[in-house]
């Protein structure tokens, strides 16, 4: 059995430096380092006093220590971690795209008053979820040791929990919103029209290859079957049984 530096070590690099910023937030806010009220997206301060930074801060917050933080920050490390090593192998850019594609539609969904949430990090775990869940839509799911379900109900099973055990509803929701999104523009759409719409921009590819981050994304061909596309293949339904 690998050590945890081994571990920590073998994970792919978005999943890892997202999951690890989480981690340290926490855990500086439990150590009294971190006042969350200044990474919290309040759009008076965003806008009134350009604390822009706040835009991407409140991305970095799960929560304090809990059982909640705990299933949130295992679920980067479980289904974020497979996307990035699986669908998404060899190609970080598409990767980091699709988590700033994802991180630019909270944002702007959280600017709808009934959407508002001060911290957007658990919505965009959800985003990793919901998109995970129509990657290996066949996977077998034991949740908790009481239900056995497909991947595809997944994210809709963790909401329930969730109001069940008194969690907010906002923030899944508005990560299954973000994730639906994103595979309607890179799958139902390419496929229905043959278009594809919303492809990894330049500037990432040339950040993650600037910085030694992982790989490039492919270059597209117009003539390319959109299954072929940078953009489509990571959806393809392969069906894998996972434990637990």
């Amino acid at each position: 059995m690998s050590s945890p530096a081994e571990f920590y070590n073998s994970l792919p690099p978005i999943s890892k430096a997202y999951g690890t910023a989480c981690l340290l937030t926490t855990t500086a806010f439990q150590l009294g380092l971190l006042n969350i009220f200044y990474i919290a997206l309040l759009h008076e301060y965003v806008f009134k006093y350009f604390q822009v930074w706040r835009l991407f801060t409140n991305f970095f917050f799960l929560g304090k220590f809990s059982i909640n933080f705990g299933i949130r920050l295992l679920m980067i490390a479980r289904y974020g971690v497979q996307l990035e090593k699986g669908p998404f192998e060899r190609r970080t850019a598409d990767f980091l795209w699709m988590m700033i594609f994802g991180a630019l539609s909270l944002l702007v969904l959280s600017a709808i008053p009934i959407f508002h949430t001060p911290f957007l990090g658990v919505s965009l775990v959800f985003m990793l979820l919901y998109v995970w869940s129509r990657e290996f839509p066949n996977a077998q799911i034991n949740i908790y040791g009481l239900v056995t379900l497909k991947a595809f109900y997944l994210p809709w099973a963790m909401l329930a929990l969730d109001v069940i055990f008194g969690s907010p509803l906002i923030p899944d929701l508005l990560g299954i919103i973000a994730g639906h999104l994103y595979y309607f523009l890179t799958v139902l759409h390419p496929l229905a029209t043959g278009k594809v719409f919303l492809k990894t921009p330049m500037w990432v590819n040339k950040l993650v290859a600037r910085y030694r981050i992982g790989a490039p994304s492919r270059p597209s061909s117009q003539s390319a079957a959109p299954s072929d596309r940078p953009t489509g293949v990571a959806f393809r339904g392969r069906s894998y049984r996972l434990n637990g």
